[in-house]
């Protein structure tokens, strides 16, 4: 009888342990999979390039004029929000804008709000990533070929889908100046 009891009581603390194990780690994965957006100023990435810009209007279906207090144009700009929501990163989408001077040269490629894992992003960044278009004009930069990015391979082809159509669609449709 002592020994059937000692095995019950065996059995129910295996079953107890195997079930909060199971918990714990369905937790883990709900947690690990919890996104998080990463808020990005659409306002700040055009001021870190143009600091006078006070607006941004719209000039056709894919260009923006950056526009200063006087009302001169001071750059342009797209961004790949609207037509590339079919393109993921590795969590969702990964939109970018892409800010030019008045003669078409590339100043800034910048990622947007996103759900990007941080770590990856800053990857990225600390490796120039993002600056591989800059002082090229549009179809110069149609050029870049981006090698692999350990650690942040996803995010990186995704930015770069992002960067080519906005540059196909920008050297088909070019910008107004007011």
């Amino acid at each position: 009888m002592n020994v059937f009891f000692n095995l019950k009581m065996k059995l129910k603390i295996l079953i107890i342990f195997l079930f909060s194990t199971l918990l714990a780690n369905s937790q883990g994965r709900m947690n690990h999979q919890r996104e998080v957006v990463h808020e990005v100023s659409n306002k700040e990435v055009v001021q870190s390039i143009f600091p006078t810009a006070v607006e941004v209007k719209k000039s056709n279906d894919y260009w923006y004029n950056i526009i200063d207090n006087q009302g001169k144009v001071l750059g342009y700009a797209m961004n790949s929000k609207t037509y590339c929501q079919d393109v993921i990163g590795y969590r969702k989408q990964t939109p970018v804008m892409i800010i030019t001077s008045k003669n078409g040269e590339i100043r800034k490629v910048a990622l947007l709000t996103n759900y990007e894992t941080p770590g990856y992003v800053n990857l990225l960044e600390k490796n120039g990533f993002f600056n591989l278009w800059n002082g090229k004009k549009l179809k110069e930069a149609q050029q870049v070929e981006i090698d692999g990015y350990s650690g942040a391979t996803v995010t990186a082809l995704a930015v770069e889908k992002n960067v080519k159509f906005l540059l196909e669609k920008g050297l088909k449709v070019k910008p107004k100046s007011r």
